[in-house]
């Protein structure tokens, strides 16, 4: 039933573990790492969930490649999903998590910067077309289903063309994060000094090492951590799931992709064991910029109730994100790590100080030598040889 109607366009959503209305409790809300009394706030509730943007299927668009699909419905979900986290990391760089949006409001330039990011056309740094693009270079034909690590992967390459964002991203490998390889990543120098990132890096390390004391970056580039996990086989361990809600508690918390096969969900929260998440399994038309140069959002947030799935029907493959726009926001996430994730005797991930020896040399992500913009990089498939690519798991359960 499932796999005959994720074909269709519009996809309504119509199964018993999916519950729509909230119910009259006393407990607590977690959204993106705030917490809402339902009984009291619900009003509060439903407007944070709604600022959120939302990115659904479009269709009437440009077509991919100049000859590629003009639609991505029934197979663009997950791409959507990550657009979805990697917006709410720019909400946050910009505007701050408490940053709210309300319907026929005038909303800070930075906002409408943010979507045009987002907008379905090829010159946009993070559209529908550059995502689809970049996954030629992760083994996905254009149209073909992407899974949460491989969604990973593209955002991570897409960001290094992304000069007014300009954000770190960081893939964990191995269910492994590695503090020392993301300090060498995020720390930076302002841009009137001369020294190198590399040696910058070498005197913070011999630093540390004389002070027995962590050091400061002088600068640090926002971060985007994703942490792509496998927790289960066929459906998720009940073992990782206090672990799994902790980390909507986070305040660096920017939720989670996936869903079930061939059903992408970008999850926001949760209620007792039920995950709160946004669809974007509906089909709505294409939205360009304005003559004023403005998006008319309307179609950008869900004004409707936000769904809701118990935790254990989640397919295993998932990934976590998380955005640390400053170095104490790391170093906070990295103290809730040890203190909530890795007391577990069957840890979710692994939170380690130092570059594993058997692993290969970390070399932090650079945009490559070229002379022409991203979008048109990447308009050439047979340019994104030329980019590093990373192997990792992604099972998806059928």
């Amino acid at each position: 039933m499932e796999s005959v109607l994720s074909k269709y366009e519009n996809q309504i959503t119509i199964f018993t573990d999916y519950l729509e209305e909230f119910p009259d409790t006393d407990e607590l809300v977690w959204i993106l790492g705030k917490q809402h009394l339902l009984k009291t706030e619900k009003s509060k509730l439903l407007s944070d969930i709604s600022a959120r943007l939302w990115f659904t299927y479009r269709r009437k668009f440009s077509p991919i490649g100049g000859t590629g699909p003009s639609s991505d419905a029934g197979w663009g979900c997950m791409l959507r999903c990550g657009q979805m986290m990697l917006a709410q990391a720019l909400i946050c760089r910009h505007l701050g998590r408490d940053w709210n949006w309300e319907k026929q409001k005038e909303q800070p330039k930075e906002y409408q910067r943010i979507l045009q990011c987002f907008l379905d056309r090829k010159d946009c740094c993070y559209s529908i077309h550059q995502m689809a693009q970049m996954g030629v270079g992760e083994g996905k034909s254009i149209g073909e289903w992407f899974g949460p690590n491989t969604v990973a992967q593209v955002l991570k390459k897409l960001a290094l063309f992304d000069e007014w964002n300009s954000l770190a991203v960081y893939v964990s490998m191995d269910n492994t994060v590695v503090i020392e390889d993301i300090k060498k990543m995020c720390c930076v120098l302002p841009l009137s000094a001369n020294t190198p990132g590399e040696r910058l890096h070498d005197s913070l390390t011999a630093s540390n090492q004389s002070k027995g004391t962590s050091a400061c970056c002088p600068a640090w580039k926002p971060l985007l951590l994703i942490v792509p996990l496998r927790l289960g086989i066929n459906q998720i361990n009940p073992v990782y799931v206090d672990a799994f809600k902790e980390c909507f508690k986070m305040p660096q918390s920017l939720g989670a992709l996936g869903g079930k096969p061939n059903n992408a969900y970008y999850f926001i929260g949760f209620l007792g064991n039920e995950l709160i998440f946004l669809d974007p399994h509906t089909t709505q038309t294409f939205v360009d910029t304005e003559e004023n140069g403005t998006v008319d959002d309307q179609t950008f947030h869900c004004l409707q109730s936000p769904q809701r799935m118990n935790i254990l029907n989640l397919d295993p493959s998932v990934a976590l994100g998380f955005f640390c726009k400053e170095e104490k926001d790391f170093d906070n996430w990295c103290s809730l790590v040890q203190k909530e994730i890795l007391k577990e005797n069957l840890r979710m991930f692994e939170l380690v100080q130092k570059h594993p020896s058997h692993w290969p040399p970390f070399v932090p992500p650079a945009k490559p030598e070229v002379t022409t913009t991203g979008a048109e990089f990447i308009d050439s498939t047979e340019q994104l040889e030329e980019l590093d690519l990373e192997e990792d798991f992604e099972i998806l359960s059928v």
